[in-house]
């Protein structure tokens, strides 16, 4: 990635230039040239803390640290180098200047137009970027061939075939930014192309060729005598390793991609033979030695993982999935730490100054050189083991402090200047400066840097208890299920990779659970049609990061072993019914796969495990919506209704099911219908668990019989007449009444006022509140019940809802025509919240409530005034007659707007106007 320092007998520059001139030699240029890369190093850090809000932040993070840090200091390093190794005179720098700012220029291109989706600026960006590097190479050939032959000639070999390959990435790149591109086979065989020219080719072949001197020159050593033919063999190998990985990923051979990448892996072993000598001979005790040395270390451990993967993947999509994985592995472990290390060992020497500053810098940019070190690399190697997310969560803030420490050093370093104590403490031929100088420092430096990722663990844990199965309510053999759900706990990966579809819309997740076989691997596709962003979250610990409205994203939840929980994490969007559920099916072994249920609300009971002894009409269904349409009137003035009370186990939310009481089995009960006059005889039969009854608001009788509680196995008939119009509330009266409402048992009645106008639709919403308790196991209803109680008593509702369910005409919305009258009868159920209801882009030409119109048609049924609300308190009722004046959906909400984040959401599907 960098070359290094001048060879031997090439002073450091000062910070003047030929003339004296201060601003115009070596050091000005370098603090110039450097200048984008740090900033480079800092928008990383930055992003890592905010990524969350940010669209594809993790595409972004990487190119970060690819395109735009690395690249930028391969095209100001290689040239470095070149000048000091060819020992030409030193041209303008004017060219290398205009190429760095086309580069950069082109790097922010690309990145911009990925993020915001403007493909366009993606490709222009790849143009310049490929034209940048390309331009570069041509340089660097001309200088060579001008030269007389150099000792390590084959470094400069090595940037001349990083130059050559980076158009050809950049192409593959801009292919990848195009509309269409990111679906199918192609996609994958091209991505892998692109990364095996750009990261193994571009940065690696920079890389390895500069190390070929710089490493030792870090360690204070001499070069092996073997070095530059060493180097120079193992270029090839490294070239048609890259060669045969893009080209096999192109042909959809993966056996030569997996050559390939063979082939490149023994270049980088070979190069790394004289490496290691010298390490051998002098073991690195400075960051900047440490930190490339492990960067070899992880660039070749990413090697054989890559090539384990390319030969045992079932296909193209499994590859590309785990690629994934091995990416933390490449842009972290090798390349953000060889840049680290190299420009802590670059930058003291060729900002200037005199060699008492170089030593500061030197001295400043090692601080702490242990810690940083352990911490970085400890982090990444937990960040890539399966722990639980809150702990991986831990291990990146602790890896992005050290990210953060080095950019606050090399910042300090950048803005160092001369000072007369320097010369005191490092007076002129003191010799260089003894980084690193005691064991003991080292040691204490080190067992700090462990001490924080252990501390980083331990806050993980303290985040989520969930996560230790003791606290998690869950036995060992539990836990090492929910372990399964990453590939471990001894379930066998069968090989085959289950690929589900999901739309997050509506505020909901379509479908909201999927089925996989144990033992599977799990991806999930995602589609944004929502107009917000969102995200899917596993209890397990894999996130989708950010997908925006309009875009694509996807998990890899790995191979399964357990059923598990998912949700949106985007604040409130939980609590609006953005939950999930991947339902593992069958077993190994003869054993049935865990459930983990951890992450599940107090009250909550999944479909998937219903308690034993729950009725058998537990389902897991996708959720069919509550007919919203006003059911016609009865033929003739008597409505015989019968009405039976059950114990009904029903899905509440999207995932969730409460065993809820229930009139006929639904919550709320049915619409009944009828006209001023008519008269309704219910049989209410209870085949419940316990007590129950029925109120009828409608008409007017004396409570002491008909509203009775009756005993299950009994049953009652209930007699009255509609004798004035409006929507009245049907419940149970049984005490404690706001228990039996909140749990189910409430309907209404529609008695159509003589008066009212025609419409061309007529539809119900009846609003409630759901309080969440758990099934009993045995005696469904009843046990569990507590908690519902403690909820309503604090006013601490789950949801509220329009006819039973969170949000479900959004996913089904109500569908009517512009033009079209349409009236809307909304009852407030209760059994606490009141309403106020809203139809967003619309007003309501008339509203009656409560026996009476607020606001009434004119004469000729002219309109005479708008309205915006109809406020109800709870067991109150009326109808709001409206026309939609154009084609569009419009939203229907309570305008108590928590109470709408809550599921008191809808839609109006409005067709254009026949």
């Amino acid at each position: 990635m960098m070359p290094s320092l001048p060879p031997k007998g090439l002073k450091p520059a000062s910070g003047s230039g030929p003339a004296g001139r201060p601003g115009t030699g070596r050091a000005w240029w370098h603090r110039w040239a450097n200048a984008p890369t740090l900033a480079w190093l800092l928008a990383i850090a930055v992003l890592a803390g905010i990524h969350r809000g940010i669209p594809a932040s993790g595409w972004l993070l990487t190119h970060l640290a690819f395109l735009g840090a690395a690249t930028n200091a391969i095209v100001v390093y290689s040239w470095h180098f070149a000048e000091a190794l060819l020992r030409l005179p030193v041209p303008s720098r004017r060219a290398v200047a205009v190429r760095i700012v086309l580069l950069n220029a082109g790097a922010t291109a690309a990145m911009a137009g990925v993020v915001s989706g403007f493909w366009p600026a993606s490709v222009t960006g790849a143009a310049a970027v490929g034209l940048a590097a390309g331009w570069h190479g041509v340089a660097l050939l001309v200088r060579v061939r001008r030269a007389l032959p150099s000792r390590f000639a084959s470094t400069l070999r090595y940037y001349l075939a990083a130059c050559a390959l980076l158009p050809f990435g950049a192409a593959a790149g801009a292919v990848l930014a195009l509309p269409g591109a990111d679906d199918g086979e192609l996609h994958a065989r091209l991505l892998l192309a692109h990364e095996s020219v750009n990261v193994l080719g571009w940065v690696g072949l920079s890389v390895l060729g500069t190390l070929v001197t710089l490493l030792p020159t870090m360690l204070r050593t001499r070069a092996d005598d073997a070095a530059e033919p060493t180097a120079r063999r193992a270029l090839w190998f490294l070239l048609a390793g890259v060669l045969g990985a893009a080209a096999g990923a192109l042909a959809g051979q993966r056996l030569v991609v997996a050559a390939g990448l063979l082939a490149y892996l023994i270049g980088v072993l070979v190069s790394a033979v004289p490496l290691a000598r010298a390490v051998r001979s002098k073991p690195p005790v400075a960051f900047a030695p440490l930190s490339a040395v492990a960067s070899l270390l992880w660039l070749i451990g990413a090697l054989s993982w890559l090539l384990w993967i390319t030969a045992a993947a079932p296909d193209w999509d499994a590859l590309h999935l785990a690629l994934a994985d091995l990416t933390p592995a490449l842009a972290a472990g090798f390349a953000a730490q060889v840049l680290l290390g190299a420009l802590s060992y670059l930058l003291p020497v060729v900002f200037g100054g005199g060699p008492s500053v170089v030593r500061r810098r030197t001295e400043m940019l090692d601080a702490g050189a242990w810690l940083r070190v352990v911490l970085a690399n400890g982090a990444l190697a937990l960040y890539l083991l399966p722990v639980p997310s809150a702990v991986r969560v831990a291990a990146a803030v602790a890896g992005l402090l050290a990210l953060i420490a080095f950019v606050w050093l090399a910042l300090r370093a950048f803005l160092t200047r001369p000072r007369a104590e320097d010369q005191e403490r490092h007076p002129a031929g003191s010799g260089p400066i003894a980084v690193g100088a005691t064991v003991r420092s080292r040691l204490g430096s080190g067992a700090v840097g462990l001490a924080v990722l252990l501390a980083a663990v331990v806050a993980g844990v303290a985040a989520d208890p969930s996560v230790i199965p003791a606290a998690a309510g869950g036995s060992p053999a539990a836990a090492a299920g929910a372990v399964g759900a990453k590939g471990g706990g001894g379930v066998v990966p069968t090989g085959h990779t289950t690929t589900v579809e999901v739309v997050m819309s509506g505020m909901r997740f379509v479908p909201d659970n999927v089925s996989v076989p144990v033992g599977d691997r799990l991806v999930i596709s995602l589609t944004n049609k929502d107009q917000t962003p969102h995200d899917l979250v596993l209890a397990t610990g894999q996130d989708s990061s950010r997908v925006y409205p309009g875009q694509n994203g996807r998990l890899d939840a790995g191979v399964m072993g357990a059923s598990v929980d998912g949700w949106c994490s985007v604040v409130g969007h939980k609590q609006m019914g953005m939950v999930f559920r991947v339902n593992v099916t069958g077993a190994q072994g003869g054993a049935a796969p865990s459930t983990p249920q951890a992450m599940d609300m107090p009250g909550m009971q999944h479909a998937a495990t219903a308690s034993p002894g729950a009725p058998a009409n537990a389902s897991t269904a996708p959720h069919t919506p509550y007919p919203a349409d006003l059911p016609a009137v009865p033929a003739g003035t008597t409505h015989k209704v019968t009405l039976t009370v059950r114990d009904t186990v029903a899905e509440v939310a999207p995932g969730v099911t409460q065993t809820l009481w229930t009139y006929n089995g639904t919550a709320p009960g049915p619409v009944l219908h009828g006209r001023v006059g008519d008269t309704f005889e219910v049989t209410l039969v209870n085949d419940a668990s316990t007590g129950h009854s029925i109120d009828f608001h409608a008409g007017t009788i004396a409570p002491d019989g008909p509203m009775r509680t009756i005993d299950p196995g009994q049953q009652l008939t209930y007699t009255f007449t509609a004798a004035q119009p409006g929507i009245w509330m049907y419940h149970c009266s049984t005490m404690p009444m706001s228990l039996h409402i909140a749990n189910g048992m409430f309907g209404a009645v529609v008695i159509d006022p003589p008066d009212a106008p025609p419409v061309d639709h007529e539809f119900v919403l009846v609003q409630s509140e759901q309080y969440r308790g758990a099934a009993a196991s045995g005696v469904p209803g009843i046990a569990g019940l507590d908690a519902v109680s403690a909820k309503i008593t604090a006013g601490t509702p789950d949801a509220v809802v329009f006819n039973g369910y969170p949000n479900q005409y959004d996913a089904a919305p109500l569908a009517v025509r512009a033009g079209d009258r349409v009236r809307v009868w909304v009852l407030d159920a209760g059994p606490d919240r009141a309403t106020s209801f809203h139809v967003v882009g619309a007003q309501f030409g008339a509203v009656w409530s409560e026996g009476a119109y607020r606001l009434a048609l004119g004469a000729g049924g002219a309109q005479s005034g708008a309205s915006q609300a109809m406020d109800l308190a709870p067991a109150q009722g009326g109808f709001v007659d409206l026309t939609f004046p154009e084609a569009g959906n419009y939203p229907f909400v309570s305008h108590y707007m928590v109470d709408a984040e809550r599921g008191a959401h809808g839609v109006f599907a409005v067709a254009a106007a026949r």
